[in-house]
C-alpha cells in the first residue's frame, strides 16, 4: 500500500503533515511492503483555489491513501472518485500518521467536507 503525506520539508518518517494539500510544497509516499519513503513535488501547486488536479500535483504517482492536516471538497471528490481514500492527520509526523493509520485510528474525510472547518488557513 502507498500512503501519501503532503509536507512542507521532507524529514522522512519525521516530516510533519502539511495544513493544506492543494497547497503543499511537496508529498511524501511511504510504500508499507518496502518501508521506504520517497518524495515528489507537488506538480499543480500553483494551481487557482478549488480548481487542485490531485493526479497532476502528484506527478502521476497513483497511491492508496493520502493523509492530510486540511483539504478541500473538490480534491476529496477527485481523489475517492480514483479509489484513494482521504484521511485526517492526527499525529505530528508521518510516522505517527502510519502507525494510526494502521491501527485504523483515522477517520476519514467525508465527501461533502470543506477545508473552511480544518483551520488550514490556505486562504
Amino acid at each position: 500500500m502507498k500512503i501519501c503525506m503532503p509536507v512542507e520539508v521532507n524529514e522522512g518518517l519525521l516530516s510533519k503533515p502539511f495544513g493544506h494539500f492543494g497547497s503543499a510544497p511537496m508529498f511524501l509516499v511511504y510504500d508499507s511492503e518496502s518501508k521506504e519513503v520517497s518524495a515528489l513535488d507537488n506538480g499543480d501547486l500553483g494551481h487557482e483555489h478549488g480548481k487542485c488536479q490531485p493526479i497532476k500535483a502528484l506527478s502521476g504517482n497513483v497511491v492508496d491513501a493520502v493523509i492530510v492536516g486540511g483539504i478541500g471538497q473538490g480534491a476529496i471528490v477527485k481523489l475517492n472518485s480514483m479509489g484513494i481514500k482521504v484521511y485526517k492527520a492526527l499525529g505530528a509526523t508521518l510516522k505517527e500518521n502510519i502507525d494510526l493509520f494502521n491501527e485504523n485510528k483515522l477517520n476519514e474525510f467525508p465527501s461533502n467536507h470543506t477545508c473552511s472547518h480544518d483551520g488550514c488557513n490556505h486562504h
